[in-house]
């Protein structure tokens, strides 16, 4: 069975009425093995305020989204097809840059079909963000529903991959390594 993954979206968090420490208790109580925080809308000091309050609160991998300074605060960094052309013109290149400063940190990357998959199995990152697996309220630029063909994907990949997207805690998984969870997280 894949592991579990949580999102800890700061919106979603603050729409469900839930501390910090509260959220990361349920990720304990599920037997969450990886953290990523994503926050679309707080100031780089908020961001960093909160990235450390998580990181004293779990010991475990905690991975922080598309922030490259902050991936320095934790265990690396998740970044969307997009992110790379701000770093540099070649997602290699950009890999190159990032692991100059990030070094050993785990990189991940969203893919969504089948050219980015296996362009990502080239690229020096550890593993592949892959979906959506079903339509979600927490992210608005999905595009497009992987539903069944998910596992024929990911078998394309060289990486380990975390299904995105939709994702419940109790779905059963066994061709991933992880199952990334955003909303179910507060059921």
């Amino acid at each position: 069975m894949s592991k579990l993954y949580a999102l800890y979206d700061f919106e979603l968090n603050k729409k469900n009425r839930k501390t910090v420490k509260e959220f990361v208790k349920i990720c304990y109580d599920n037997g969450v093995e990886v953290i990523q925080y994503r926050d679309k809308i707080n100031s780089h000091d908020s961001k960093k305020k909160i990235l450390l309050e998580l990181r004293s609160l779990w010991d475990r991998v905690l991975i922080v989204n598309d922030d490259i300074e902050l991936a320095l605060f934790c265990d690396g960094v998740h970044l969307g097809q997009d992110d790379f052309s701000m770093i540099a013109p070649t997602k290699s290149e950009a890999l190159q840059i990032l692991r100059q400063k990030l070094k050993q940190k785990i990189i991940g990357l969203s893919t969504h079909n089948k050219e980015e998959i296996l362009e990502a199995n080239s690229l020096d990152i550890d593993y592949i963000g892959l979906g959506a697996y079903r339509d979600t309220t927490t992210k608005k630029d999905i595009q497009g529903i992987l539903g069944s063909d998910i596992e024929v994907l990911s078998k394309l990949s060289c990486k380990d991959v975390a299904i995105i997207g939709g994702v419940r805690v109790d779905d059963k998984i066994d061709f991933a390594t992880y199952r990334v969870v955003g909303s179910d997280m507060y059921r």
